[in-house]
């Protein structure tokens, strides 16, 4: 049976480098790796996790680059359901998902060196600090990406179209009657949050509502727990709002949360709306009214995106923006309704 040892011996290449060859290391010279490879085509050496790279070209593999800052992860409802639907037209098509991150081995290198040592085919992105210069470089390589709540002229974006939910958010509200329509924004540092809160402001301009600037709540990273802080400073204003709009669903949780331990009832005496529409969302009290967005379609367009790209000729970025619709349930009424 040939090993990388007997690899090695008829090339007159170290055993190390023989290992980074099949492994994609940056600091073996291609025509080195070349060497190596048909060397060990040549002597029928193909190793269980590299045998379809050899024969192929392809690893068969697809990276995911999954960074986000809530603590919750892939727990996150919205995002496990966008990842299962991607994955599932990966894993159709004889692919395998691996987790990217700045580490290799216990060492930070960066998001490019890990997936040109992983081999992988292409990459995903579900969320990110966008302003990391390790995340442009690998944007800027050409491994084939596709991200996720994102808008960037270096890659393939899918998104859902999140200033148009705002929009149709608040002119709901209005339609029930409402004009001091609070906000709990996702963060501007992240792409959807800034969208949103655009599509508020936009829409509440267009129907002549003012803004007061302390009917912005902050609720970062979309949490039950910043939701909840941020409708307590909402509901300690001298004119608190009849209706509160959030950025994302457990954001809107944690503002119903805490209008019921301030002895308020949702919606008899404030409304909450807010967006994602997550699993939970129909089944708390009360069932919470929300934008929807398509977590399967955004997963399998994604995913067919990103597949095209890497099997076929390079094409010019798409930027795919998907719709969204209002859910209506039962955290939304007229105000002044008892």
């Amino acid at each position: 049976m040939t090993t990388i040892y007997d690899i090695a011996k008829r090339t007159g290449y170290s055993p190390t480098t023989v290992s980074k060859a099949f492994n994609n290391y940056s600091d073996v010279r291609e025509k080195t790796r070349q060497e190596i490879l048909r060397t060990a085509q040549e002597m029928g050496y193909l190793p269980n996790a590299h045998a379809r790279t050899l024969t192929t070209k392809k690893s068969w593999t697809i990276g995911v680059l999954f960074v986000e800052n809530t603590g919750a992860g892939i727990r996150h409802p919205f995002f496990s359901a966008v990842i299962e639907s991607f994955k599932q037209v990966a894993v159709a098509k004889g692919y395998a998902l691996m987790f990217i991150s700045k580490d290799v081995g216990g060492k930070q290198s960066g998001y490019l060196e890990n997936c040109r040592i992983r081999g992988v085919d292409g990459v995903v992105v579900f969320l990110s600090d966008y302003e990391d210069p390790y995340f442009r470089e690998l944007l800027e390589s050409d491994i084939p990406t596709v991200v996720l709540d994102f808008e960037t002229a270096l890659s393939h974006t899918v998104c859902s179209d999140n200033m148009t939910g705002a929009l149709q958010a608040v002119e709901y509200l209005v339609s029930l009657g409402h004009r001091r329509i609070a906000h709990i924004s996702g963060g501007g540092n992240t792409y959807p949050g800034q969208q949103r809160e655009l599509g508020y402001r936009t829409a509440m301009e267009q129907q002549g509502l003012e803004v007061p600037d302390e009917y912005v709540a902050e609720g970062a990273f979309y949490s039950l727990e910043n939701g909840y802080g941020a409708m307590k400073s909402l509901l300690e204003l001298p004119e608190r709002p009849t209706a509160v709009f959030a950025s994302g669903d457990l954001l809107a949780l944690g503002a119903v949360m805490a209008a019921k331990d301030q002895g308020l009832s949702v919606p008899e005496d404030i409304s909450v709306m807010g967006y994602d529409d997550i699993e939970l969302a129909g089944y708390v009290t009360p069932a919470l009214t929300t934008v929807r967005q398509n977590t399967e379609l955004l997963g399998t367009r994604a995913a067919e995106l990103l597949l095209a790209s890497m099997n076929g000729p390079r094409t010019n970025q798409e930027a795919l923006v998907l719709p969204v619709e209002i859910i209506v349930r039962d955290s939304c009424a007229p105000p002044g309704k008892k």
